[in-house]
């Protein structure tokens, strides 16, 4: 059975304002088959490997039954980055996107401290001093000096930074900001997702000494045995985060971070609340800044038929995501194709 979804977000994220997708049921539960609309079909075959090995296979054994979790900060106004850390679950780290278009125009520095002292006080308020992490998120937008001026700005304005993910857009800037950053004596780590993510040798980071931590997704890297192997061969600390997928994508991250054997940073996997409606009845939302690590046929990761996400999906975005599981799944050699075809 195949399910279209699609949700309105809370708030703008990656230029996007709702987020699409196809649950693909198999023999061992459901699986969340949702790139993004910008992505052409050989980008998508690894989202697909990963929609199947959810389904199919299920998951690694965990080591560890909960993970703890980062609440995301979009690029929005001080009262409002406010008010998300607040109802964050208890979550005592927070991502802090930055470097962020407005209107087609990069936001200044000044925005981007009065986001960060927003968030330093929220998180004050609730853990006390010491207790609290803020890490930055710049999808690439920096060169390596507007990456030193803004980290110098923004780390005054935290207090202190856990690391900024992506200043830069290549791997041969990370690793020369990591430099920098020693040379200038300002503690903050690189960590790196678009260099790993997308890049044709997701090795080079580790290689070139580029980054101190890496991101990995589990959808965009073709499931969470391929992300186990590729964090083996890294040697380097792992976050997982998110790829803004549906609750039933998100268990697939919560069970890489189950199954890594050491978790030092919390996991930017909750998402579910930037999501307006989700797909199952009890959505993955952090208790105490904490997700569980379910398995892949848990009762709880199942689409739930009254869910507004499910409801009212027009016949033509159905078979528009059947059309490019067809195509997806062509290139993947997936048993998720025209002799599954049941879309309901």
């Amino acid at each position: 059975m195949h399910l279209a979804y699609s949700t309105p977000l809370r708030t703008g994220f990656r230029g996007l304002t709702a987020r699409y997708g196809l649950l693909l049921q198999g023999a061992r539960g459901w699986g969340d088959f949702c790139p993004f609309a910008d992505y052409d079909d050989d980008a998508a075959v690894p989202w697909l490997l990963a929609a199947r090995e959810a389904a199919e296979e299920g998951w690694p054994a965990p080591v560890r039954d909960l993970v703890p979790v980062n609440v995301t900060i979009p690029a929005v106004g001080p009262s409002q980055a406010r008010a998300l850390v607040l109802a964050g679950a208890g979550c005592s780290t927070a991502k802090v996107k930055v470097a962020q278009l407005t209107a087609g125009r990069p936001e200044s520095l000044t925005a981007e401290v009065a986001r960060v002292e927003a968030v330093a006080e929220a998180l004050e308020e609730l853990h006390g001093s010491g207790n609290w992490r803020i890490r930055l998120d710049v999808n690439g937008a920096w060169s390596v000096p507007q990456a030193l001026r803004h980290l110098f700005e923004l780390h005054a304005a935290a207090g202190s930074l856990e690391y900024v993910e992506q200043p830069c857009a290549t791997v041969d800037e990370l690793a020369e900001l990591r430099l920098e950053l020693a040379r200038s004596g300002l503690p903050v780590l690189v960590a790196a997702d678009e260099s790993i993510r997308l890049a044709a040798d997701p090795l080079l980071v580790a290689s070139r000494r580029a980054a101190d931590v890496v991101v990995l997704k589990v959808a965009p890297l073709g499931g969470v045995r391929a992300c186990l192997q590729l964090a083996e061969r890294l040697g380097l600390p792992v976050v997982v985060s998110s790829a803004l997928e549906s609750s039933l994508g998100l268990a697939a991250g919560l069970a890489l971070a189950g199954a890594l054997p050491e978790l030092p940073f919390a996991c930017g996997l909750a998402t579910s609340q930037l999501l307006i409606n989700d797909v199952i009845a009890n959505p993955l939302l952090p208790t105490e800044g904490h997700l569980p690590v379910l398995p892949a046929d848990h009762p709880r990761l199942a689409p739930a038929p009254g869910s507004p996400a499910l409801q009212g999906i027009p016949a033509g975005l159905t078979r528009t995501w059947q059309e490019r599981l067809a195509r997806v799944g062509a290139l993947a050699g997936s048993p998720f194709g025209a002799e599954r075809g049941g879309a309901t």
